[in-house]
This record gives structure tokens, sequence and C-alpha cells, in this order.
């Protein structure tokens, strides 16, 4: 069991959203805490969902259950806002700007990172209308939207943002005391240090190899998902715990009953 599990930038609503994926991996994981970092839907268009879209919503519902000892937060993003106030009554899970925690001694941060995004600040219409845009591109490109997922990453590297993003929440961690700080909205998984404090960012759910992060007695760990339980492939992974086995079924609708045991 590791204390904290983070994942973010599942863009519940977008055709590259790999929601289906991050409801197995968390079935395969086992964990004290579940921290959402933002940027869960892509729109304030619920049309947009899909089965496993709302699937992934039913088992955050049924994971914030009490019974299961399992904090689970939602940071809100900059897609997010406008949703995270009505969703968390649906799904039964607290939404913050920003989370802090402490764990092994040290104040641990997760802020989802727009912030620090001086595009997205100060151009927020703007931004609007190309997520618009990038959409419905979505809806015309290929099977497994290797368009998209490209222009997602040029993007990223041409406004250097995981760069500007990593320099502003290390500047807000050093100002809230926190040593460690976590964000996501950039979509590129990362970490690095400065003058002792250590950033990560936790990736996205839309690419080809979707990211998460870990937090236990072993420390900070980003994890590449690859597939069904492939620990064997190399990748660091958690071990499972064979009480989550059974958390839902396909279409994550289980009664609460059977979550008694998970999380002790």
């Amino acid at each position: 069991m590791v204390d904290t599990l983070i994942l973010s930038d599942v863009h519940l609503g977008a055709e590259v959203s790999r929601a289906r994926d991050a409801v197995q991996m968390l079935r395969q994981q086992c964990f004290r805490r579940l921290i959402l970092l933002g940027d869960i839907f892509a729109d304030l268009n619920f049309g947009r969902l899909k089965k496993e879209h709302w699937q992934f919503l039913s088992f955050i519902r049924k994971l914030s259950n009490p019974k299961r000892g399992v904090e689970v937060v939602w940071v809100e993003g900059n897609h997010d806002a406008g949703l995270t106030q009505v969703m968390s009554h649906l799904v039964g899970v607290d939404v913050y700007q920003e989370f802090s925690w402490e764990y092994a001694g040290r104040k641990h941060l997760a802020v989802h990172g727009h912030q620090f995004d001086q595009f997205v600040i100060n151009n927020v219409r703007l931004s609007h209308l190309g997520t618009l845009v990038y959409l419905q591109l979505q809806k015309l490109d290929f099977k497994n939207k290797p368009f998209a997922r490209l222009i997602d990453r040029a993007n990223t590297h041409w406004s250097r943002l995981s760069s500007k993003v990593a320099k502003g929440a290390l500047a807000h961690a050093r100002m809230k005391g926190a040593e460690r700080v976590f964000c996501g909205h950039t979509h590129e998984a990362m970490e690095c240090e400065d003058h002792g404090i250590c950033y990560y960012n936790s990736g996205s759910w839309t690419d080809a190899r979707p990211t998460y992060v870990t937090i236990g007695d072993e420390g900070v760990r980003i994890h590449e998902y690859t597939g069904t339980d492939d620990r064997d492939s190399g990748e660091e992974r958690s071990e499972a715990d064979p009480s989550l086995a059974g958390i839902a079924d396909e279409a994550g609708l289980l009664e609460d009953a059977g979550y008694a045991g998970v999380g002790r």
C-alpha cells in the first residue's frame, strides 16, 4: 500500500481520454489517498461524455465511500472550472484549489499548475476556443488519435510549458513551506529539484503512454501505465491488493458492500 496516488488530466469528454485504463490502473493499486489533480473533464459539455467516462465517475463515487477508508481529493483544474462543485456532490469528494498534507515529516502540496501558465491566465476566452477546436479535431482524427496527440505534445514543447509550470510551482512551494509539490496541466510527466524542493508532474491520461505518481515508503515515483497487469515488464508498479480486484464490474456498478475491506 502507498500513502498517496496522484493522477491528472483525464479529460473526460475528449476522444483521447484513457478513462477506462485509468479505472483499470486504480483497480490494481492500493492506496490511502487518491488525488485527482485537475482537468478531470475536458470542458463543461456533459453531452461529450461516453460510457467509459461515466464509469470512471461511478468508480470514483464508490471509492469515496467512507467504508473504504480512502481519502479522495479533487484539485480543480482550468478545464474543470464550473463543474467541480456540482460533481463533488455527485461523486462525494472534496474539491480544493490546492491541497496540502503531511507525510513522512514533509509537507506536500498539490496544485493543478494552470496558475503558473500565463497564457491560460491572460487569455481565458482564447483558451476555451482552443479547447473546442481541439475537441473537434479529435473527432476527425484517425482511430488512435495520433495527430491530436502529436499536436498536444508539440504545443507543450513549443510553449516551454513544462519548465514554466515547474518554475512557478517551485516558487509557490517555497512560499508555502512545502518540500514537495505536484502538478498536472502540462501533460508531460517530469521531476526536478531546486534548493531542496522537489517538483513532480503527473502527466496525463490522454497520451498513448499515460502516467501517474505514487508517494510511499519508497519515496515518490512516476509510473507509466502500459496496459493490464504488467508488473513483470520492468515498469515501476505497486503490488496489487487482492481486495481491489473486485472493486467494480465493467460497468462500475457493484454495491457498496463489496468495498468494505478495501483501504484498511
